[in-house]
């Protein structure tokens, strides 16, 4: 094989049918070559195609689209679970699949027509992102045009399309008016990829930017995430077709889970690789580090943060998805402690991440030494937008004292 942004997709996605065995399974049953893999993923700065095939063959890239486009719509635990597997062994093939792993989630909910259009000619084709609106996506007759530059769109090489973020106006939900962030999904001749992710974490996700030059996209391919948000309960137009709960749980909920597992996967990666090297070390005296009593209680601590914090993402999947079956809606202080939960959760792994490396040797200084990076990733993980948590915090207890001081974020 080679590593030609345009070999083996098609064939790779075509190998993730569902399968008895979960997600996780397979992720752990790859571990060894996703850690292989990863330093090479690391070089070219985006996914290998040995990584790519490797996370398509457990399903994750196809997990949360419709049985009846061939996806698994599989239980969002199992997907978030799925993410972290695989970024314990590779950090950057984790938050790749996580993200790009998500959107067959959001495609389900566009129109049939839209739907189509998207995987007609290929069910396994997988779409990038970049919801932050620093680009343009105007209404235009028959639909929108759309210009501009988006950054951070990981695993953007190694997708047919891009779902692109912006707010075009405002719209009125319930009798206020609201800025109307919209999607826009791209297909690849429509965007042009500029290279700048020169980073020290996730370095193989190959986050680059993507620019768009007045772009048509017709009206059946944008959807207003005002209908996620602000407008829950009303019917999306997917889910006259998709049925199954899963397309029923609110957007930006799911979206910090799918971020979360991405975060953590990251931080059971360097957590595991901690221990290994920790076990034979030894202090300048020439007694064993793991006899220290100080150590036995950073690993510890660290296990109960990190493990609680994947405790909590369970309990968020099940939860949600349980008011879904229900067919029922979340309040929106319940949809903020959701978000606060999960951001705070992946911001305690990091913490506890943080204090490891305090007690690591002072080695890890030098960037190859293996610490040093998968350090490095865990810290890039905990920059994305939706694990900023402070925010959030105020945007549930703001809403659990009865304050009318709220933040504004998307629930």
């Amino acid at each position: 094989m080679t590593d030609a942004l345009t070999t083996d997709r098609p064939a790779a996605q075509a190998r993730a049918e569902p399968r008895s065995e979960s997600i996780a399974d397979r992720a752990r049953a790859s571990a060894a070559a996703l850690t292989a893999a990863d330093a090479r993923s690391g070089s070219l700065r985006r996914l290998s195609d040995e990584s790519w095939n490797l996370i398509a063959d457990t399903g994750i890239l196809r997990a949360l689209q419709p049985k009846r486009w061939g996806g698994g719509e599989t239980s969002v635990v199992e997907f978030a679970e799925g993410v972290i597997e695989i970024g314990r062994s590779s950090a950057s093939a984790g938050w790749v699949s996580s993200v790009v792993g998500v959107h067959p989630w959001q495609i389900a909910l566009f129109s049939e027509e839209g739907q189509q259009d998207v995987w007609g000619g290929n069910p396994a084709r997988a779409l990038a992102s970049s919801y932050t609106p620093t680009g343009k996506i105007e209404k235009v007759p028959g639909g929108y045009r759309v210009s501009g530059r988006w950054s951070f769109s990981s695993g953007i090489e190694r997708c047919d399309g891009v779902i692109l973020g912006s707010i075009d106006g405002e719209r009125e939900i319930n009798g206020h008016a609201y800025p109307d962030f919209i999607s826009a999904v791209l297909d690849r001749d429509q965007y042009t990829i500029e290279d700048v992710w020169h980073t020290a974490g996730l370095r193989g996700t190959g986050s680059n930017n993507v620019i768009v030059d007045g772009a048509f996209v017709p009206a059946h391919r944008v959807q207003s995430h005002l209908e996620y948000t602000k407008g829950l309960g009303a019917a999306l137009p997917g889910q006259q077709r998709n049925t199954a709960a899963l397309y029923r749980i609110p957007w930006a909920v799911l979206f910090n889970l799918i971020i979360t597992a991405g975060a953590l996967g990251a931080a059971y990666g360097f957590l595991d690789l901690w221990t290994a090297e920790t076990a034979g070390r030894r202090t300048n005296y020439g007694t064993l580090l793991r006899d220290e009593a100080v150590v036995q209680d950073h690993l510890a601590e660290a296990t109960f943060g990190i493990d609680g914090a994947r405790l909590r993402l369970v309990r968020a999947g099940r939860e949600l998805l349980e008011i879904a079956e229900a067919d029922e809606i979340p309040s929106e202080e319940l949809r903020a402690f959701y978000r606060w939960d999960l951001a705070k959760s992946a911001q305690s792994a990091v913490d506890a991440v943080s204090d490891l490396m305090r007690s690591a040797s002072g080695r890890t200084a030098y960037v190859e030494h293996p610490l040093h990076g998968k350090f490095q990733d865990v810290m890039a993980a905990s920059g994305h937008a939706f694990l900023f948590s402070d925010p959030l915090g105020r945007a549930y207890a703001g809403r659990k004292l009865g304050s009318t001081k709220l933040p504004e974020v998307h629930l």
